[in-house]
């Protein structure tokens, strides 16, 4: 096993642990919390599946209770165990954007979530985000422009998309591109993603809720 020469004794599996564990400590902080917690939410023994935590949010405006294993994604957690399939399991690495969400307002990747940091927040997910009869103007600006074609990708878009219309960014189609650049369109409809977007933000800030 090749060696750090500078600190002797340090092999290199012993470096990425402990650059794994650094990071989840700074991760949970940048959230809010301390290492092992997540908004009181105690994480202690995540890797356990036999640990679990008690966990209540507001999933679409309706108050949600679970307990659930301590390792839970949030992915998981609304797809397995809500019934909310319309968030999608792509690559499952935080690399597609098919599985965004909102919490509390702001734009997630549910599959590198952990469902216990969501405890005391404001989850909201494609079901959430308009209803038959009643469309978010993005979704009837996506049909308008033939903005997806499979369709497996489009509630990630349109979830994502939501939360940058309240979000400061360049105003132009370059500036939408590089806002959605974490959410892959494997059909490639990404002409009539970016003009969506536009046609919405066009309309002004009431139009973008």
């Amino acid at each position: 096993m090749p060696r750090d020469v500078s600190q002797p004794g340090i092999t290199r599996r012993t470096a990425l642990k402990r650059g794994l564990i650094l990071g989840g400590a700074l991760l949970v902080k940048s959230a809010g919390g301390t290492p092992g917690s997540a908004s009181g939410v105690s994480l202690e023994g995540a890797s356990d599946p036999s640990k679990t935590v008690s966990l209540s949010f507001i999933l679409n405006g309706s108050p949600e209770e679970r307990d659930i294993e301590a390792r839970t994604t949030l992915l998981d957690l609304l797809r397995d165990d809500l019934a909310k399939p319309g968030t999608k399991k792509g690559c499952d690495h935080g690399q597609c954007g098919a599985c965004t969400v909102h919490v509390d307002g702001r734009r997630v990747l549910s599959c590198l979530t952990l469902a216990a940091t969501v405890h005391g927040k404001r989850v909201t997910t494609i079901e959430g985000l308009g209803s038959e009869g009643n469309l978010h103007p993005l979704q009837s600006a996506f049909i308008e422009h033939d903005a997806f074609q499979c369709g497996f990708c489009t509630p990630g878009q349109l979830m994502s998309a939501s939360a940058l219309l309240k979000e400061p960014f360049p105003d132009s189609a370059d500036g939408v591109r590089e806002a959605m650049s974490g959410n892959i369109c494997r059909c490639g409809a990404y002409c009539g993603i970016v003009a969506a977007i536009e046609k919405v933000r066009s309309l002004g800030p009431a139009n973008s809720a």
